[in-house]
């Protein structure tokens, strides 16, 4: 299974996994090239990549798990603006349509 019940990796993928960019880092530091580490390493190259800029810019700590990515939330003005956008989106195409369906903006 590659997800644990609720979603996410298990404890022991996502050591297996920061192991694997700690091993990826100190192949940096010895000037190793991408597409050799990848090859090496059984992942794609483009992970590789993003890896190196996290540690060009932040060092090993850069390659350590985080936790779980969390979605931006919305303060409560820029919800309030959206919510008025949603608002005047739809008094605007009852207007054109007449049957107040969401079918896009055109303000």
């Amino acid at each position: 299974m590659r997800y644990a019940q609720g979603g996410g990796l298990t404890a022991e993928r996502r050591r297996f996994r920061e192991r694997i960019r700690y091993e990826a880092g100190e192949r940096f530091g010895r000037g190793e090239r991408t597409a050799v580490i990848a090859r090496d390493l059984r992942v794609g190259e483009r992970s590789v990549e993003r890896w190196r800029r996290a540690w060009r810019e932040g060092g090993m700590a850069a390659l350590a798990y985080t936790g779980p990515p969390k979605l931006p939330k919305l303060s409560d003005g820029w919800f309030g603006e959206l919510e008025e956008e949603l608002v005047w989106d739809r008094l605007c195409m009852a207007g054109r349509t007449g049957v107040g369906l969401w079918v896009g903006s055109e303000h």
